[in-house]
């Protein structure tokens, strides 16, 4: 076999150095870039009437989006409480129970499938399942669509965080005489619980920003919320309706909003990386 000369691979090896350090550069300047707008455009509109007003009509001034930021965190709190369960269920079975079985891999291609689905598809999906039978928006219905992206998200990574415990931790569980739910709660589950937290984390994260689930779920509203089976006010479909309309003041509000979540989502994303860090030895 022939080799290449040495500095044909070093000049190789640096360009392949040189690529990565300025794509790294440009994510890092975009990011940059979108953070200082947000921030520059979003901070006149936070003040005390934003956080605690109902959204004025166009051209009264001030107004603010209490009832989103409250409809927002229900419909992300029930979601968790829909999506978080499911999610680790299925990794425990994955991890544990259905290893290098056939129904095992249809269930993870099935999970990938899903991971990749847009999520204005899902949006569609229980529009046609939840809202047009019962002939409503509703709260718990964008809920359940928030619900199905987190799913197949906390489900891999659970898998993933599972099959990283060493089997040695297993057997000598096994050895005590602990059944094996014993054994995933007590054990599997203990030195896993910092991958499993952060992907929890991310996965929420990942769904408060979501806009068009809710656009065909749970829609919008411009009053408090009175009950979850009526169209529910949202911080992300807000931001939406706010930032096409022609109206200054309701443009200003938008840029507000986008400055609320974005501050929200960077938050629990560097909490769960920074906090939850694995440590497996």
């Amino acid at each position: 076999m022939r080799l290449r000369p040495m500095y044909a691979r070093q000049i190789v090896d640096m360009s392949v150095k040189l690529i990565s350090v300025l794509s790294s550069l440009i994510g890092i300047c975009v990011l940059v870039l979108i953070i200082y707008e947000v921030i520059a455009r979003g901070i006149a509109a936070c003040s005390l009437s934003f956080f605690t007003e109902l959204p004025a009509p166009p051209g009264m001034g001030e107004g603010g989006v209490a009832n989103a930021i409250i409809g927002t965190l229900i419909i992300t709190v029930l979601a968790s409480l829909i999506g978080v369960p499911v999610g680790l269920l299925a990794g425990i079975f994955l991890a544990e129970f259905g290893k290098d079985t056939k129904f095992s891999e249809v269930t993870i291609f099935i999970l990938n499938v899903i991971i990749g689905i847009p999520s204005i598809i899902i949006g569609l999906f229980v529009y046609t399942v939840l809202v047009k039978p019962f002939g409503s928006f509703s709260g718990y219905a964008g809920a359940v669509a928030l619900a199905i992206i987190m799913l197949p998200v906390i489900a891999r990574t659970a898998q993933d965080m599972l099959l990283l415990v060493p089997n040695s931790l297993r057997e000598s569980a096994f050895a005590l005489g602990m059944p094996y739910w014993r054994v995933i709660l007590s054990v599997v589950f203990r030195y896993a619980r910092s991958g499993l937290t952060t992907a929890i984390l991310l996965a929420i994260a990942r769904v408060s920003g979501e806009t068009a689930p809710l656009l065909f779920t749970a829609l919008n509203s411009q009053y408090w919320i009175e009950s979850l089976t009526q169209p529910t006010a949202n911080l992300t479909v807000t931001i939406y309706n706010y930032a096409i309309s022609p109206y200054t003041d309701w443009q200003q509000i938008a840029w507000g909003a986008s400055l609320l979540i974005m501050i929200g989502v960077l938050t629990v994303n560097i909490f769960a990386r920074l906090v939850f860090k694995p440590k497996f030895r």
